[in-house]
């Protein structure tokens, strides 16, 4: 009779199964799921950031590239850097070569590097070179060299597409992650 009283207990205990808690294991389980999945989304989303940054670049370089050309065709010459003759590299975060462009009309808006990279390590940068500088050929003008320091996809290394810059002294693609130039003797 006593055998029959734990089997019943058990077969209520069956019946009230649908009702049960989650086990300590299946909640262990849940969790590293969610884990797996939040660090899989994180990933995708640091990955679309970033290729996002990097066209934003991108665009920016073009648009500094037409209204270079835009500037150089209404003066003959590309615009000094720093807009103050000879001087260090111009940084669109100090604004010169930026605020110069859109004064005149050239450029709409300032582009500025997405990331706000614009210590020594990052940001976009202009300088204009004389003509014949790191042994370019001096026929074809003076030069400006534009480009970007780091970007999200290659950090210092060549981005892919990077148009490049060299002259026979010097390649500024080890230098910037993307860069472009041209001489204004083209």
């Amino acid at each position: 009779m006593m055998s029959g009283f734990f089997v019943g207990r058990r077969k209520r205990a069956r019946g009230l199964s649908a009702e049960r808690a989650f086990t300590l294991v299946e909640i262990i389980i849940v969790i590293v799921v969610i884990g797996i999945l939040s660090s899989i989304a994180v990933a995708v989303y640091l990955k679309v950031t970033d290729k996002s940054k990097d066209d934003r670049r991108i665009a920016d370089m073009r648009a500094m590239e037409l209204a270079l050309d835009a500037y150089y065709d209404a003066h003959d010459v590309y615009p000094s850097s720093d807009n103050q003759g000879p001087g260090g590299w111009d940084s669109t975060s100090d604004g010169d070569i930026a605020h110069l462009l859109i004064t005149e009309g050239y450029l709409k808006k300032d582009a500025l590097d997405p990331s706000d990279n614009t210590d020594a390590t990052g940001g976009y940068r202009y300088y204009r070179y004389n003509a014949g500088a790191y042994g370019a050929d001096a026929s074809r003008g003076a030069f400006y060299v534009l480009g970007v320091r780091k970007t999200e996809a290659s950090g210092y290394a060549a981005y892919p597409g990077s148009p490049g810059w060299s002259t026979p002294g010097r390649n500024w693609q080890g230098e910037f992650s993307w860069v472009t130039g041209r001489f204004e003797d083209h």
